[in-house]
């Protein structure tokens, strides 16, 4: 009998340690999966799309405004509040500058569309849209306005690649969230969280 209960004192002990154990990963995922989810980012991400990019368009000012990539639609607003700059160069082109170097996307589409331009002949420029290898849940969140929430959340990830055949590159880098309805699928990927989402890389190679 004493062996018995030595032995099932051991088990329910066990069990015990795993069941805390279990909600110790919950818990650290749901209150921490965010944090987590952005190191494992930093790693690798996954691919859901990518293309050629076949027309740039500026919304702005000059400073910060809306990139139009294709029919994306991305802030050029740091997510550390800074912005990089966007107008036409001596020579006419349509350009990005930051930090003192600037990246010439081409010519203006037309007169009308000064602020508007299309790879040139010899560029390799292609933009892919990248997610996180980790969701986290959202059971806590609740919208009193519309009582509809988001269950599960996750980083988009969109990146630019041009390329001219003088070497000259451009490498941009935007993310995102994006929010998991149980009804609806997962919704658009541009959701914003002060100070960690929007443009976060911007390269130009000479």
């Amino acid at each position: 009998m004493t062996h018995n209960f030595v032995v099932v004192r051991k088990i329910l002990i066990t069990l015990g340690i795993l069941v805390l154990a279990v909600f110790g990963i919950l818990a650290a995922w749901i209150f921490g999966g965010r944090q987590l989810s952005l190191f494992l980012d930093r790693f690798w991400t996954i691919e859901t799309a990518s293309s050629r990019i076949n027309s740039v368009v500026y919304e702005g000012s000059g400073t910060g405004g809306i990139l139009h990539i294709n029919d994306l639609a991305l802030s050029l607003n740091n997510s550390n509040g800074s912005a990089p700059t966007v107008g036409t160069t001596k020579n006419g082109l349509l350009a990005l500058a930051d930090s003192g170097k600037v990246f010439a996307f081409g010519p203006p589409r037309s007169e009308a569309e000064s602020l508007a331009a299309a790879p040139q002949t010899g560029d390799e420029a292609f933009i892919e849209i990248r997610r996180s290898v980790l969701s986290w849940p959202t059971p806590f969140d609740f919208n009193f306005m519309t009582g509809h929430s988001p269950s599960w959340r996750r980083h988009l990830y969109y990146r630019v690649l041009w390329q001219k055949p003088s070497s000259a590159k451009l490498e941009m880098l935007w993310r995102y969230e994006q929010y998991f309805y149980s009804d609806n699928g997962w919704a658009g990927g541009f959701m914003t969280r002060e100070s960690s989402t929007g443009l976060i890389k911007l390269d130009i190679h000479p």
